[in-house]
């Protein structure tokens, strides 16, 4: 299969290099010099650092280039950058299978990206692939297994079928609004346990935000259509699972910061790259509050992002929240 993955990050490069074994794949960055610069190292160093590009992985900044002649389009990008590079897409006149890989809510209006999609783009063949995944782990050809949904379970079928490897296990799925549900909600949770173990609360403290966490997330779905049964799956617990207790996420690193006094606009630089759960948790709240869903976690992480100082009192007030029962969630 002929794929173009738009978007040289961290993820798209650690997809590019699994798939190039398998596939024909183009990597595009808009950025000529970093093109260049991987062109010249075969590496990603600005991204994804210690990992060789294979000589396979072709590389491209052109646009029209990096669309012509493909079976299937991955966009790679940010949850804020998916509109823009949709927006070159269907400029071009392409009308390529779409598989976005982003995870959050765009902002200011808390869009999901298959929203973005259909605003941009109108009727097509897409999906979303998500799932517990880092990409340095990805890259180095360690198991994985990813979620790939869309509205057509036999595109889905069909695109699971052709990107699943050795060690990539790709299982398809019909139900996008929770597999992009999950991928944001999981994001914002994940900054809650790092607050978490900042602080010092223990391992129990830390299960128990994470069942809890998984209920938000369940809530939010369900309310605007997902499955229940879903975020018991690879796109939602599984996601939630390591995005808050592994050390290479973003998100809980962020957390851990904030836990120690400092501000999240000095750790999202130090870190090099997006912690999305940052920009996600606002509109995650806004959409929630929109569908009268109760997402006491997210209220929370929304409040520390915006006064970092407060973190211990922020879980002094959810620990002393009123107990009821756990099946009303």
């Amino acid at each position: 299969m002929n794929i173009a993955i738009l978007g040289a990050g961290a993820w798209g490069t650690a997809l590019g290099i699994n798939l190039s074994a398998a596939h024909a794949v183009t990597l595009w960055a808009r950025d000529p010099q970093q093109i260049a610069a991987m062109r010249s190292h075969r590496s990603n160093e600005r991204y994804l650092p210690g990992h060789a590009l294979p000589p396979a992985l072709s590389l491209e900044s052109d646009i029209g280039a990096a669309l012509r002649g493909r079976d299937v389009l991955i966009v790679a990008v940010t949850v804020a950058g998916l509109r823009p590079v949709l927006q070159m897409i269907g400029a071009a006149g392409c009308n390529t299978p779409v598989i976005w890989l982003c995870k959050g809510f765009e902002r200011p209006d808390a869009r999901l990206p298959h929203e973005v999609y259909a605003e941009t783009m109108g009727s097509g063949h897409c999906a979303v692939l998500s799932g517990p995944s880092f990409a340095q782990e990805v890259a180095a050809g360690l198991p994985t297994a990813l979620t790939l949904a869309s509205d057509d379970p036999v595109f889905a079928a069909a695109m699971a079928g052709a990107l699943h490897g050795p060690a990539l296990r790709v299982y398809s799925h019909d139900d996008v609004v929770g597999a992009e549900v999950g991928g944001a909600v999981k994001n914002v949770i994940a900054i809650a346990a790092g607050v978490c173990d900042g602080l010092g609360l223990g391992l129990n403290a830390r299960a128990a935000l994470i069942t809890r966490g998984l209920a938000e997330m369940t809530r939010l779905g369900v309310a605007l259509g997902a499955r229940a049964e879903t975020f018991m799956g690879l796109a939602g617990m599984g996601d939630l699972i390591l995005t808050c207790t592994g050390d290479l996420s973003r998100n809980r690193r962020v957390g851990l910061a904030i836990a120690q006094g400092a501000g999240v606009a000095k750790t999202q630089a130090s870190l090099g790259h997006v912690a999305e759960g940052v920009f996600t948790a606002a509109e995650v709240q806004r959409r929630a509050q929109a569908n009268g869903v109760d997402m006491p976690i997210t209220d929370a992480v929304c409040r520390v992002i915006e006064q970092p100082q407060s973190a211990a009192a922020v879980v002094r007030e959810l620990l002393a929240r009123n107990a009821k029962p756990e099946q009303r969630r």
